[in-house]
């Protein structure tokens, strides 16, 4: 395989996935993209806040190419990821959105100037000598993971709010055949 088919192959999906994370904000109030819908605290604004500081990392630090923004780094003393996973009141949904992008560029510019195979060091990995490719299937997968948790918390307040078109009949069909299965089973 070409590297530069590979690492342009990437660099979509990668793209395909940043754009279908920011659309879960969309249509969403502001307290609904910053509550919390789980028992740790995940919400989407910090879900967009985490994959910035994520991307800023692996695609600029990681690489000799620090993104010229502050940003707290993980192997820091007292680096708390939870610290960074949510958005404080005075962060505004355009301000962590535009910072995000800013963060596309900044990556995008690392992959575009780095062969597929440039060597790179994550001391904190079980196998810390990595390349170019390792780390671009490192923030794909962790952006690809992101957005899924995105997409089911956007479910949750959809259904909560009963706009969704889950609520139609077929949904409601067929959640219906799950959960009978579900107790079924559990007999």
């Amino acid at each position: 395989m070409d590297d530069n088919f590979a690492k342009a192959y990437l660099k979509d999906d990668l793209q395909w996935v940043r754009q279908s994370l920011i659309s879960t904000l969309d249509g969403l109030s502001e307290y609904d993209v910053r509550r919390t819908l789980t028992g740790t605290g995940t919400n989407l604004l910090g879900l967009v806040k985490h994959l910035t500081l994520s991307e800023s990392v692996y695609l600029g630090d990681v690489f000799g190419r620090p993104f010229p923004e502050p940003h707290p780094r993980f192997d820091e003393p007292g680096f708390r990821n939870r610290d960074w996973m949510w958005a404080r009141e005075h962060e505004t949904r355009a301000e962590i959105i535009g910072a995000y992008q800013r963060v596309w560029l900044h990556s995008d510019a690392t992959i575009q100037a780095l062969p597929i195979d440039a060597g790179a060091r994550v001391p904190w990995w079980p196998q810390p000598d990595v390349t170019l490719f390792n780390v671009m299937i490192h923030v794909l997968t962790e952006t690809n993971r992101h957005a899924g948790h995105a997409d089911i918390l956007r479910e949750q307040l959809i259904d909560a709010a009963g706009t969704a078109s889950a609520n139609d009949g077929n949904w409601r069909e067929h959640r219906a055949r799950v959960e009978q299965a579900a107790v079924r089973a559990s007999r």
